[in-house]
């Protein structure tokens, strides 16, 4: 067999015990990670190495070279994409005939395909949260100068996120990276993304896993409407008088409610200085997780970050503490409130969901036993209460593995 040539940025040894000699479609099953797979162009399965869960695809070496070194500047920019692992090539089979190169990328933790969603959630408006989740995605994509050529469903991941998901973009094979888009190319990627998503939507009902009586243009029309909105809110030049300059902050603080931050506005004044236009030229996502992990340290998506600070400010209120430092209540809120929570979940199962995730339904249900009752259920009680009537039924979603890959779906690579 010919020598391997591996690129990683940290190769792992154990990479060498895996048997690259034989197609990624002739691994044996013993040795395979079960996670749910979808109908893919290329040969896809998934490993443990090193306690680990990695993802493998078999591709052009190529091809797997500019995947792995597009997701490594998608990092580097902040987009939420899967990591890359390493790229194994010059592989021959047992009579030397060359075989395709594998592209490694890391599993994604509590992450979900979009098959796997509609197999657990029946709410009728669980399409809809996919595609606002999708339509973030491809807007902080577009903003970076991104071009994806291949939007949907299924090259991405979704993430449990305060009820909402998160997105994340797995396959960008077919991507890549501008100074700046052109509208002629988002339009067109918006296009496609509708257009492909029409056709999993539809491909879902064939399956039975959706409403046979629910309509796939208009939820594909519902992206492109979220899409638009959320470009317009995060680019278009504003116009008023210099009369009305509390326009300037409320136009920063309505992209902080969509979760950005404004790095640069571009003010200009008309030639009799009546007129300001406002003009957000840098926009970075992520603006309330930001804030919680300086104020505490958690790692968290951007609407379980919106859910724990709207909490840390109840916190503040009801201890009577709006004049204190924020950093002081948040240090004393992370102790009192947030790590009792956490620590309380059983130890067989933390694999089900995040712990930012935990807290909010948590949170949630809560509400939902005070409501019930007629009185305010403590903290503790409800920690108790859904472990014990909800948690313990939930699956597990850190890598939603299961005992055999046949019974699985493929996954879209």
């Amino acid at each position: 067999m010919a020598p391997l040539e591996i690129t990683a940025s940290r190769a792992d040894p154990a990479l060498l015990d895996l048997p690259w000699e034989r197609p990624l479609e002739e691994w044996p099953e013993d040795m395979l990670a079960a996670l749910p797979r979808g109908i893919s162009r290329h040969v896809v399965r998934f490993v443990r190495v090193s306690g680990r869960v990695l993802a493998l695809k078999e591709i052009n070496h190529d091809l797997a070279r500019r995947e792995y070194d597009m997701l490594r500047m998608l990092a580097r920019i902040g987009i939420p994409a899967v990591a890359p692992f390493a790229v194994i090539s010059g592989r021959t089979d047992a009579a030397g005939e060359p075989l395709d190169a594998v592209l490694i990328t890391r599993h994604l933790q509590f992450s979900l395909p979009y098959r796997a969603v509609f197999s657990q959630l029946s709410q009728e408006d669980t399409a809809h949260r996919l595609l606002d989740a999708l339509a973030v995605l491809l807007v902080r994509l577009h903003l970076e100068g991104f071009y994806w050529g291949d939007v949907s469903l299924s090259n991405t991941l979704f993430r449990r996120d305060a009820g909402a998901f998160a997105a994340y973009i797995v396959d960008v094979e077919t991507g890549s990276l501008h100074e700046q888009l052109t509208d002629g190319q988002r339009l067109y990627d918006l296009d496609l993304a509708r257009t492909n998503i029409i056709g999993e939507l539809m491909d879902l009902q064939a399956g039975e896993l959706i409403d046979p009586e629910s309509d796939p243009i208009e939820v594909g029309d519902t992206l492109v409407r979220r899409y638009t909105e959320l470009w317009d809110a995060l680019t278009a030049r504003e116009q008023f008088s210099t009369e009305e300059r509390w326009r300037v902050a409320a136009r920063v603080e309505r992209l902080n409610a969509l979760g950005f931050d404004v790095d640069e506005l571009d003010i200009t004044t008309d030639l009799d200085g009546t007129t300001l236009s406002i003009w957000p030229k840098v926009v970075d996502a992520g603006h309330h997780a930001r804030r919680l992990q300086s104020l505490t340290g958690i790692d968290a998506q951007e609407n379980q970050a919106r859910r724990l600070l709207n909490d840390l400010d109840q916190y503040r209120a009801v201890t009577e503490q709006q004049d204190e430092d924020e950093e002081f209540v948040a240090h004393e809120w992370l102790q009192q409130q947030y790590e009792p929570v956490v620590r309380a979940i059983p130890r067989g199962m933390r694999s089900k969901l995040e712990p930012p995730e935990f807290y909010h339904e948590v949170l949630e249900h809560r509400w939902y036993l005070s409501e019930q009752r007629g009185v305010d259920v403590s903290l503790d009680e409800a920690v108790r209460d859904y472990i014990l009537t909800v948690f313990v039924h939930r699956p597990d979603e850190r890598s939603l593995v299961t005992t055999e890959t046949s019974a699985l779906p493929m996954f879209e690579g």
